[in-house]
């Protein structure tokens, strides 16, 4: 017997739960101006990039593993961790956003 055909259906329900919990997330960070894009489920791990206000943010690392990781681990039983594609992993100083004296 071919359990191909279940696995994939698994890995698909697995991947709309996680789309579906960053949905209910996703107002709070477009509050702030940013938003979450979902790149890809790995596994039990899910691939994601901040955008908007969200990247170079210096609470964007806290976000992410407090924020986003802990719902997700809440809201999808058995995910593991989100991995962050963000560039320049989307921390530190956004230099273009602040005013020069």
């Amino acid at each position: 017997m071919d359990k191909q055909p279940r696995q994939e259906s698994d890995a698909s329900n697995f991947e709309r739960q996680v789309e579906t919990a960053l949905e209910k997330i996703r107002p709070a960070l477009q509050a702030d101006g940013g938003d979450i894009e979902l790149l890809e489920v790995v596994g039990r791990n899910a691939r994601v990039r901040l955008v908007g206000a969200c990247h170079g943010c210096p609470s964007a690392r806290f976000t992410l593993q407090a924020g986003v990781q802990e719902f997700l681990r809440q809201e999808v039983p058995g995910f593991g961790d989100v991995i962050d594609d963000t560039p320049d992993d989307g921390y530190g100083w956004r230099f273009d956003l602040m005013e020069t004296y």
